[in-house]
């Protein structure tokens, strides 16, 4: 299936509908035990050096409430996804628990699959009893996958390290939904034909040579082993476009 901005209704509908679907299994699922742990920083928010080359957006997004994860990063597949994690420390934690942002890769001692922000790490704690949780370091955790909401539109980000007009590399932010995106494609238009990006890593994908003139692009969402689709952004990125800068796709979270 492909979805062309062309008809923003498709789109959205594309982009949406998994997330139903997901909300009701969740309702219905007791979630996966691991472990988890948490680094620190000054403020308690993310690192902006975090695996997935979101950068600042890394360390502020979701309130700082963001993760990296081992097995769960799945060579960059599982960057953006976003899980609600509930400790199991008898007494310290809430009936809630937290919900973060995969925005690096990482692995905790003990084979915990989370490394949390201290602000994540905190929330998972019943009043007053967050430093009781630090304590131990490591501690059990039971999570499900969540869909993703934001109050914010999807945006294409051209990351710092492209180089106009040679080398292009970009990925989405604020992405919204349960999915994984799996692949993206650049419009050729004097060949008529979609050139593959490679992923460079975590949620970067690049090209060299890209064409001149304003850019359509589209990315592959995966919804399960059989079942994905295509998101096309037309002219998303105009003729002069900048390293470091984010652009508009349209698509309202």
């Amino acid at each position: 299936m492909e979805c062309n901005m062309g008809s923003s209704i498709l789109c959205k509908s594309c982009l949406f509908s998994s997330i139903l679907l997901l909300l009701v299994a969740e309702s219905h699922s007791q979630g996966i035990v691991s472990r988890a742990t948490y680094y620190k920083s000054s403020d308690g928010f993310g690192t902006p050096t975090g695996a997935c080359g979101y950068g600042e957006y890394g360390r502020k997004i979701n309130g700082g409430r963001v993760t990296g994860v081992s097995k769960l990063y799945r060579n960059g597949a599982g960057c953006g996804a976003c899980y609600q994690v509930k400790c199991k420390v008898p007494l310290y934690c809430s009936e809630d628990g937290t919900t973060v942002v995969v925005t690096d890769h990482g692995e905790g001692a003990h084979i915990a699959d989370f490394v949390l922000s201290q602000n994540a790490f905190a929330e998972m704690a019943l009043p007053d009893m967050a430093s009781k949780l630090f304590s131990y370091g490591v501690i059990g955790v039971e999570y499900n996958r969540i869909p993703c909401l934001y109050d914010a539109d999807l945006l294409l980000k051209v990351h710092e390290t492209s180089k106009y007009p040679a080398y292009l590399a970009v990925l989405l932010l604020f992405l919204p939904g349960a999915d994984d995106i799996t692949a993206f494609q650049l419009w050729q238009e004097e060949s008529n034909e979609w050139k593959p990006m490679h992923r460079a890593y975590g949620a970067v994908y690049d090209t060299t040579n890209p064409p001149l003139g304003a850019l359509t692009l589209r990315f592959l969402v995966t919804v399960s082993a059989d079942y994905n689709y295509w998101v096309q952004l037309d002219n998303v990125l105009p003729t002069d476009w900048e390293a470091g800068l984010t652009y508009n796709t349209g698509i309202s979270s």
